[in-house]
């Protein structure tokens, strides 16, 4: 309350008309609090948290990556040609892409904190590291979580990772698009196209055969430049649960929510059996017994002339549809010889717009009521119709059930195989294991964060909603855009004007005239509580002969509020657009 109360009092003093030293002191003394006010509020929105300092994890798992500076001892980028066999393309496309490994320039949460980064846009990265011994998921719990930071967006690409089968022949410098994996997990997005991947490579335990077996309605990925946290669990009842920031988007049974399933159908349709050639699956036939009606006239037309139609009153027979322009000029250059009579351009007959016709009449066509058009039978249940054919069901030979598709295959190495339209995509802090709890633990130290300091960092470097440009006076100006702002304004402006003439100040800034009746009033019982309490002993006789004269020229004042409303405002605006003319010419 101390920013209003000093301007109402500075308003009094300059009200008093009394330019002296005491009213010069008091108007420093407010424009001094105003411009204190203004600064503790615009330092008050613009402070950000202290940024938590990288500390590495003590936590354990089967492969646990921060990105600590021995980074390059576990990972390798590819140098494999991309595998387009099968595609229309006929190209050969190498990885070459770079990596490295660095903090992040937009949006950073945590001081020292590295990622893997994508260094080039439109080209093919591939890198991987291999963990210290395989990872078997039999009968356990798996979660995979990382964190993706797409510092200059996703307009096309990809930001997903995966878990390559254990194998002799896995080899980080030949790793590319066709070296096997049992998981692709991750963020996809390209035009309208944007989702989650899971993908299970499922081995078939009869043929030995691998299959993609990708998810169902999978949960959009969140297109953002902060970092967000997926985690993916696989439980061993067959659950899948997919977490974006902690939170769970999607889950899924793996027998029910995955296409194609990863169980084949017990029975199948006999290849052998055919439909025989006397089998009637037409369900409905024109009624044999039906005849035409004898009255039938196919012939007949749809329509006729109406033989008692008349010719409307104001239609005029002998005017034309269209006549010469009567506008129209000959052309100076027009050469008879050369280019023939000249013959004006037509233009619509005037005379014809408000009557109902031109030229010649003739009677219009109606509707036959004799029409009935080409006779055909009516349609009737076919006496003979057998039903919908369907070959008989066999066994199937290819037939197997998996009653534990969560029993994934053995896991050697982590990959990042991805073609992408923008630089910059950051990976980091990632967990691959089997507790849940130690996941969240690991989110708690690092993703749980940073992340609220990277939103807080987006929005005080986010443009206002209603970033405008900037007015060109004080008159332009609107309270709600920023209170702070549109006070420091108006009191500048009043203050100025009310140095030469107050009543003048009233009348070129309105709005503060319109609260100052009430102002007036609250003033004048403020200075005589002051009086009242303090006692002539204990004031200066100066300061309450300043006092006293400010309480008289506040009660007049009041009585001057009324007229220097109702005749203030537009000088006001010639008033303003002066200053703000001044002010740009400076």
């Amino acid at each position: 309350m101390r920013f209003p109360a000093t301007a109402a009092i500075s308003a009094a003093a300059l009200l008093a008309g009394t330019v002296n030293a005491d009213a010069q002191s008091v108007l420093s003394e407010a424009s001094s609090s105003v411009s204190s006010a203004v600064s503790e509020a615009t330092s008050s929105t613009s402070s950000l948290p202290e940024l938590p300092t990288f500390t590495p994890t003590k936590l354990k798992a089967d492969f646990l990556e921060q990105f600590t500076d021995d980074w390059e001892a576990r990972w390798k980028p590819s140098h494999a040609k991309k595998d387009t066999r099968g595609s229309d393309k006929d190209e050969e496309w190498a990885y070459v892409g770079e990596w490295a490994v660095e903090e992040p320039h937009v949006y950073k949460g945590m001081e020292g904190d590295k990622g893997l980064v994508v260094k080039n846009a439109a080209a093919h990265h591939a890198i991987s590291a291999k963990f210290p011994k395989k990872i078997e998921n039999k009968g356990k719990t798996l979660v995979v979580q990382y964190e993706v930071k797409l510092q200059n967006g996703l307009e096309c690409g990809g930001a997903y990772l995966k878990l390559l089968r254990d194998n002799k022949a896995l080899h980080q410098d030949e790793f590319s698009n066709v070296s096997p994996y049992v998981i692709m997990f991750g963020p996809d997005k390209c035009g309208s196209t944007n989702k989650v991947h899971l993908i299970i490579n499922h081995k078939n335990p009869k043929t030995g055969e691998y299959e993609e077996k990708h998810l169902q309605s999978p949960p959009a990925a969140r297109i953002v430049k902060t970092t967000e946290l997926y985690t993916l669990i696989i439980h061993p009842n067959n659950t899948a649960i997919i977490k974006l920031n902690g939170e769970q988007v999607k889950e899924a049974n793996l027998l029910e929510d995955f296409t194609p399933a990863f169980n084949p159908p017990k029975e199948i349709d006999d290849p052998k059996d055919k439909k025989p050639e006397d089998w009637v699956d037409t369900v409905r036939i024109p009624d044999p017994e039906a005849k035409k009606p004898e009255d039938w006239d196919e012939d007949a037309p749809f329509e006729i002339v109406d033989e008692e139609a008349t010719m409307p009153e104001d239609w005029l027979e002998n005017e034309p549809l269209t006549i010469p322009d009567p506008e129209a000029e000959k052309p100076e250059d027009w050469d008879d010889e050369e280019d023939g009579d000249w013959i004006a351009p037509t233009v619509p007959n005037p005379k014809c717009d408000d009557v109902s016709g031109c030229g010649p009449w003739e009677k219009p066509m109606k509707s036959n009521p004799a029409y009935k058009g080409k006779w055909t039978a009516p349609m009737i249940d076919n006496p003979a119709y057998k039903g919908e054919w369907a070959p008989r069901k066999i066994k199937n030979p290819d037939f197997f059930e998996d009653k534990h598709p969560s029993n994934l295959e053995p896991m050697g190495a982590i990959g990042f195989e991805i073609w992408t339209m923008q630089s910059d995509i950051l990976f980091d802090n990632i967990y691959i294991g089997h507790s849940v709890e130690d996941a969240e633990k690991f989110a708690d130290e690092t993703f749980n964060e940073k992340h609220p300091i990277e939103q807080l960092v987006e929005l005080a470097e986010k443009p206002k909603v209603d970033d405008k440009p900037a007015p060109k006076s004080p008159s332009d100006l609107v309270f709600l855009d920023d209170p702070v702002h549109y006070i420091k304004e108006k009191l500048e402006l009043f203050f100025t004007i009310a140095q030469t003439d107050p009543v003048q100040a009233i009348k070129f800034v309105p709005e503060a005239a319109a609260g100052l009746g009430a102002v007036a009033v609250t003033i004048i019982a403020l200075i005589a509580g002051i009086i009242t309490m303090s006692g002539s002993s204990a004031v200066p006789q100066k300061a309450k002969k300043a006092a006293g004269d400010a309480k008289d020229a506040a009660a007049a004042a009041k009585d001057k509020v009324a007229e220097a409303v109702s005749t203030g405002t537009d000088a006001a605006k010639d008033a303003v657009n002066k200053r703000s003319t001044r002010s740009t010419g400076s």
